[in-house]
């Protein structure tokens, strides 16, 4: 209900952003067939999932499955991208991502109660369904669809989407009326972590391609963790840090950075061995 929420909030918000910036969304069939199955890739399918399985799973153990999102979507670009292939470098860079995450969160979680496995699968599932978002997503900049129109259009199919489950499930007419610190944060959720997170969601999609895209989920917990540090008082732990240079040194060996400065370095020496 939360998700769905903060789904209306971000269409509320898109289509007039869309008029003032002089943009409108894509009337034509093929665009809309696109944002449906955008939408059920990017929100309905994985949110249901998540859902479900954190009603049975550990949160520590939900952020850890979720972080694999990367890992399948280098092997679902190799598989279905001709661009994005994998390389040992991207092999090594999301593993050693992979490893700062789950250390950061703390490998308790693996250990922690709520271990069904069909939760936990579901969790797998709905990271698998963000990889074949990110490759289905791509073709938006072949259609010419700007980002804003997309992030717009993809909330507002997810939205029908998810409707008819919400009256299944949740019939809001049997709950009680939202206040309006619950719509306050509704539209807080709507505005940040969807209208907006989507507009730039698509923007690097276009320009980075999916595989960089799918590695923002490693940066999840850094942010969260800081976070918490900086406005909630929690405590940083050495294993926060170790994640967090784990986390830094995957991202450079996905874009070579690492790989480059460690040749540079070895050539060097050798340079300066042979003047000797």
């Amino acid at each position: 209900m939360a998700d769905f929420a903060s789904e209306q909030a971000a269409d509320i918000v898109g289509i007039p952003m869309l008029r003032i910036m002089g943009q409108r969304m894509p009337a034509g069939r093929d665009a809309w067939i696109a944002f449906l199955g955008m939408g059920l890739l990017n929100n309905a399918l994985p949110f249901g999932l998540i859902v479900w399985g954190q009603q049975h799973v550990a949160g520590g153990l939900a952020s850890i499955l979720n972080a694999t999102t990367p890992l399948f979507t280098v092997l679902v670009a190799h598989l279905l991208t001709p661009d994005e292939k994998l390389t040992p470098f991207k092999l090594a860079g999301v593993v050693v991502g992979f490893v700062g995450a789950v250390s950061m969160i703390g490998p308790d979680a693996l250990l922690g109660p709520g271990v069904a496995i069909t939760a936990q699968l579901a969790c797998l599932a709905a990271a698998l369904t963000y990889a074949f978002a990110a490759i289905f997503g791509r073709r938006f900049r072949r259609m010419g669809i700007a980002p804003m129109a997309t992030a717009t259009g993809q909330v507002c199919a997810s939205t029908l989407l998810l409707l008819p489950l919400v009256l299944v499930v949740d019939r809001p007419w049997e709950l009680a009326a939202p206040g309006a610190v619950t719509w306050g944060a509704a539209v807080g959720v709507g505005l940040l972590s969807t209208a907006l997170a989507y507009v730039l969601y698509f923007r690097i999609l276009a320009a980075a391609g999916a595989t960089n895209l799918a590695l923002v989920t490693f940066l999840i917990p850094v942010s969260a963790i800081l976070l918490g540090w900086l406005v909630l008082g929690e405590m940083l732990w050495p294993r926060h840090f170790g994640g967090m240079a784990l986390i830094g040194a995957g991202l450079a060996c996905i874009d070579r950075r690492l790989p480059r400065l460690l040749l540079g370095s070895r050539r060097r020496e050798g340079s300066t061995h042979a003047t000797d």
